[in-house]
Formats: structure tokens, sequence, C-alpha cells
């Protein structure tokens, strides 16, 4: 029986779990858990997991949540190529710096900006106001600079010539303002350069069956005016303009 990945697609985490799969031939069968709906919160989904988040990998009655954990579980499983996460000692470092460095970096301006951009107005009908914009913008450009500067320099992937999980966990983040209509990559040549890298390693197709859902955010206002706003995501937004 293969593997269930509970997933949806909005979510960087789950993007990267499930491109790492489908790259690497891993049979999955992939069950939703639509974010926008709160499903996270149902009763169904709290026997799988009661941390009540994605993504979560359930394999026969072994459970794990954390997308790094499950990514390092399913290439130890299933031997994936060792580029991914490299036995070499000061390759797998530079990997865990990486992975280590984003989740307040990258992850949490690129989220913000997203939400900024794309979720808040399409739930309360209204743009965000221009100076907390502005200030989380800068805060994003501020995290690609380092990302160009420390990690990835004049290197074609985040620990040389190969890609990593390092590489796979940085796309989808940095993707996630971009369905936003923000080209992060206007006048940042070598970030383009490296996108164009991964499209090519993991191949175009997949990489745009995994971003199809983040690219068409412009369908969340007709999203939330036919399933209504949930209640956490009121108590999320209250939580952001306090």
């Amino acid at each position: 029986m293969p593997l269930e990945l509970y997933l949806d697609l909005h979510s960087q985490p789950c993007r990267s779990v499930f491109l790492f799969a489908k790259i690497n031939t891993i049979p999955f069968e992939f069950k939703t858990v639509d974010l926008s709906a709160g499903e996270q919160y149902g009763e169904e989904f709290g026997k799988v997991s009661i941390i009540r988040k994605v993504p979560v990998l359930k394999d026969g009655d072994f459970i794990l949540t954390e997308s790094i954990a499950i990514l390092q579980y399913l290439g130890a499983k299933h031997r994936t190529p060792d580029h991914w996460y490299p036995a070499d000692l000061q390759k797998r470092a530079l990997v865990d710096e990486f992975l280590s460095w984003q989740h307040t970096n990258i992850r949490t301006h690129g989220s913000k900006v997203f939400w900024f951009r794309g979720v808040l107005p399409a739930v309360t009908g209204a743009p965000v106001p221009k100076e907390k914009m502005d200030a989380a913008v800068e805060d994003l450009n501020a995290s690609l600079k380092t990302f160009e500067d420390k990690f990835l320099q004049s290197r074609p992937f985040i620990i040389g010539d190969k890609i990593s999980l390092a590489d796979l966990v940085a796309i989808v983040e940095i993707m996630q303002p971009v369905g936003t209509g923000l080209d992060v990559f206007q006048g940042r040549p070598a970030l383009s350069a490296w996108r164009d890298r991964i499209k090519k390693e993991i191949s175009v197709e997949v990489f745009d069956e995994a971003h199809k859902v983040i690219m068409n955010v412009d369908t969340l206002p007709q999203t939330f005016e036919n399933k209504g706003l949930p209640e956490f995501l009121k108590l999320r937004i209250q939580k952001m303009f306090n």
C-alpha cells in the first residue's frame, strides 16, 4: 500500500514534499486537506495529526509531521540520489544550515507578503495599508539578498553543482509571493538563472503542476465567498493587525 501524503499545495512545505515525491517517483496517495476551509481543524484530520498542520506523512501505522523531517524520511527510505541530502559531512551541513535559516527569513517574509497581497485583500475586500506592505516587501528583499550573497553566491545550486533539498525548499518559498503577482526575480539575474536550473532539473511540467494552485490566487475571493471565512482565519487576521 502506498504511503499517504496529506497536503494543500497552497502551502510551501507541502509543495516541497509533493515535488520531492514526484521527482523521485515515490508512489503516494494524495490526501487533500483544504486549509482555506479549515479542514485541518476537523475531526477526521485530528485523528491523523493532533498538530493539525500539513504536510503529514502516513506510512502504514507510522505518522510523521514537519516537512523537513518528511523529506529526510522519504530520501532515506527510498534511497534517493545522494545529492539531495549528501553523505558528505560538509555538504550536508550546508543543506542543514539553509534549512535552519529559512524558517525565520525567506519563509516568514515571503508568507507575509503572500498574505498581505493575496489573502487579506481577498477576505477583507480592502488592500493592506501601504506602510505595512512596504515594510513586508522590504523584509522579503533583505532575505532574498542574503540568500543570493550567502547561500547561492556564484554556484549553480546552494551546495555546488548538484540540486539538493535546500534548493527545493528555497524555490517553493520564493515562489509564494510570486503567486500574488510580485516578480521577485525581476532585476535579479542570478536568482532567475538559479530558478531556471531548478526547473530544468525537476522538469517544467512537474514544477508547474506543483505551483498551479498558487499561481491562481485571483480565485481566492470567490473561494471565501463560497465557503465563508473560517474562524481560525478571522483570528489570524486580527493578530496580524494588532
